[in-house]
């Protein structure tokens, strides 16, 4: 997927604008997924946002309409993947790939991180042909390859992204489990969709770090 997407960028911006190259991208990603983490997501602001119980919650999650808090939610996310990506492509710094192609693979590690840890909500769903939670060799072989992904990709700022997305990752379980009493398939969609977002903005905050070397002029300044 990252390979795809850089091959999208690259193409692109031969002929199109940074804002279009992001707009491009951000589809290209909900097409190969045919939205699968998008709907997940909006499922589960739906069914979070909107019940008050786990059983409740779960049921609406169910239900294939969706709602008023699914379609917020979905069109933040959406919104601010687009805007992180026009950050990302506007940096003038080069070497902006890496992040193109280490990000996808570290929202998806995060999947994984939830499908080990924590149990599933339902006896049968979409997602629990992939709960490995007693499967630790595939868990282990996911870790050293997102792991070594990420130092040739981003050295250090990968391995910060790795760690940070897998620590906000566990919480985002954590607080799941709490309100669903357990995961579910919808689950490890909506936080693919929100750590694809947050990797994007760590990536760009990494890579746009001139301002650090700005800072002491503008503490002077005040």
């Amino acid at each position: 997927m990252g390979l795809l997407l850089v091959a999208v960028e690259e193409g692109s911006s031969q002929l199109f604008s940074a804002p279009l190259t992001a707009g491009l991208l951000v589809v290209t990603m909900a097409i190969i997924t045919r939205a699968l983490h998008l709907d997940g997501l909006m499922d589960i602001c739906d069914g979070v946002f909107g019940g008050f119980t786990p059983e409740r919650r779960l049921e609406i999650m169910k239900d294939s309409r969706v709602g008023a808090f699914g379609v917020v939610g979905g069109v933040t996310v959406i919104l601010l993947k687009y805007g992180a990506l026009v950050s990302l492509l506007t940096l003038p710094e080069p070497g902006k790939e890496w992040a193109l192609l280490l990000f996808p693979a570290i929202s998806r590690w995060t999947m994984v991180v939830l499908l080990a840890t924590f149990p599933y909500a339902r006896s049968h769903g979409l997602g629990s042909p992939f709960d490995n939670s007693d499967s630790k060799i595939c868990t282990l072989l996911a870790g050293i390859s997102i792991l070594v992904a990420a130092i040739l990709l981003g050295g250090f700022g990968g391995l910060g992204l790795l760690f940070g997305a897998t620590v906000i990752a566990w919480l985002i379980g954590w607080a799941m489990v709490k309100s669903l009493g357990g995961l579910t398939g919808d689950s490890y969609g909506a936080t693919n969709e929100i750590m694809e977002v947050a990797v994007i903005i760590a990536a760009t905050a990494l890579l746009a770090q001139e301002w650090l070397e700005q800072l002491p002029f503008l503490l002077d300044r005040f």
